[in-house]
């Protein structure tokens, strides 16, 4: 949710909204806000559609959330794409060596230094 609203800050706003507007005003002014959220998102939903007919049928599963920061990271860093849980070690999962006991420390190589 973009908004996180509890009903005491619903009830502040719409407060907040009579004293600025009227009561007469009021009913005028929010008819306008919802005509031009209805066509701020028409427009948001047009420029997405152009979008995706710009890049042709190549991208046809491309999603446009998924550009957003939050949710790249989420599906490339944090998903698990190989299988991995999280809870096992490394070397377990990879085979390449076998993991380090608690309290081990790994080998030294005096040539990657």
């Amino acid at each position: 949710m973009l908004f996180d609203l509890s009903i005491g800050k619903l009830l502040v706003l719409a407060v907040i909204a009579v004293v600025i507007f009227g009561p007469d005003q009021l009913p005028k002014v929010a008819a306008q806000a919802g005509r031009a959220l209805r066509e701020l998102r028409r427009l948001a939903d047009g420029a997405r559609d152009d979008l995706r007919e710009g890049l042709g049928p190549e991208f046809s599963d491309f999603d446009i959330a998924d550009l957003h920061p939050r949710n790249f990271v989420r599906k490339h860093l944090l998903d698990d794409a190989d299988g991995m849980t999280g809870s096992e070690p490394l070397a377990t999962v990879t085979g390449t060596e076998p993991a380090l006991a608690p309290g081990e420390s790994p080998p030294y190589d005096p040539e990657a230094t």
